[in-house]
């Protein structure tokens, strides 16, 4: 049984980009205690931005450059969106915004950077982590070129993330809404990005191996679904390709502990797959950090055949680039939709109840 809403509150709901349960929990936001508020990532995406509730330090090795990382993400104020600050010997040398005008590289991972020559590589799994739980504003403190790659996957980031909690600020949640369907085709591989009022991730990955083949999954997202669905699974490689990969200088990092090697038509990592799907499932992590550089979250369908980093790039690219595809929307305070909420309760009492 679903909730029978009226118009006022169901179009309340269209504004949010999220579903009716989500909306639900969002009127109750002023009724939470200290802990729920602290945990409101495992809820729902509100109406406001939100930070995280405190700094959290992480260390690692890049999976490409094989040196040692230390990571810390730093609360940051509303408006101020996701941004690297790259420091060396303790002094902040370059200050790079998460946005796709800054990618300079979409070589097996996506690199950003400045037009001084700083760059950040690999950020992509942090990236996902914090869109994927709703994190608008963080400074990404980092004393290396590469963010580290931790288990190959996002779940590191999430469990930090999940850890110190977000903490709402006093400012409404901007999204990037689409207004039109943009495609991008490369060969026979394509994305699109089309008109949706949440965020729909649809990803077809095709490869011609028997321990991957095809594979296709879709997901309404939402934290829940990210952190369950998507946030584990490990990025993935061949070992046909590591001789290669080793004379380009990439992959210097990559071991059984943070990729998932495919070699002779087998996995050989000891523990084998997370799950008989988590080629795909990555593939969705990889797109959810990619389209983290649009700069504020995406109200809108993604679906992606046999793509990645670069697929996931040009489709952003080219939306941004027709100022006719899009506009950014302001989600409605939540105090609004609590007043309509009561009003639509006291005018017409079985519209919040569940009925048939």
């Amino acid at each position: 049984m679903k909730p029978k809403l009226n118009k006022t509150i169901e179009a309340l709901i269209s504004g949010y980009g999220g579903g009716t349960s989500k909306i639900l929990l969002d009127l109750g936001v002023g009724h939470l205690g200290i802990e729920g508020r602290r945990n409101m990532s495992n809820r729902f995406i509100g109406a406001r931005q939100t930070t995280i509730a405190h700094e959290i330090e992480l260390r690692g090795t890049g999976v490409h450059s094989g040196a040692p990382v230390s990571v810390s993400l730093h609360p940051a104020d509303a408006d101020t969106g996701l941004r690297f600050h790259v420091t060396k010997r303790g002094a902040i040398i370059a200050d790079i915004p998460a946005s796709v005008a800054q990618v300079k590289n979409l070589t097996l991972c996506t690199v950003i950077g400045d037009d001084a020559g700083v760059t950040v590589s690999t950020v992509e799994h942090l990236l996902a982590a914090l869109r994927g739980l709703a994190v608008d504003n963080c400074i990404i403190e980092i004393d290396s070129k590469e963010v580290p790659i931790m288990d190959g996957s996002s779940a590191a980031f999430v469990e930090a993330i999940d850890e110190v909690g977000l903490r709402q600020l006093d400012a409404p949640r901007k999204f990037i809404k689409v207004l039109k369907p943009i495609r991008v085709q490369e060969g026979d591989c394509w994305g699109e990005l089309s008109p949706h009022s949440g965020f729909h991730l649809d990803v077809e990955i095709d490869f011609p191996c028997e321990v991957i083949g095809k594979q296709r999954l879709a997901f309404e997202m939402s934290p829940a679904v990210f952190r369950h669905e998507i946030s584990r699974a490990r990025t993935f490689g061949f070992m046909s390709d590591v001789e290669r990969l080793w004379k380009a200088g990439l992959a210097l990092g990559a071991n059984l502990t943070n990729t998932v090697a495919i070699g002779d038509d087998k996995v050989m990592n000891r523990e084998g797959l997370r799950d008989p799907l988590e080629f795909v499932r990555h593939k969705m992590l990889d797109a959810v950090g990619d389209l983290c550089l649009a700069g504020q979250p995406l109200l809108g369908a993604f679906r992606s055949v046999r793509g990645g980093h670069k697929l996931n790039s040009l489709v952003l690219q080219a939306l941004l680039a027709d100022s006719s595809a899009w506009t950014v929307v302001q989600a409605p305070r939540v105090r609004d939709v609590s007043i309509a909420a009561q009003r639509a309760f006291e005018a017409e009492p079985a519209a919040l109840v569940a009925g048939e």
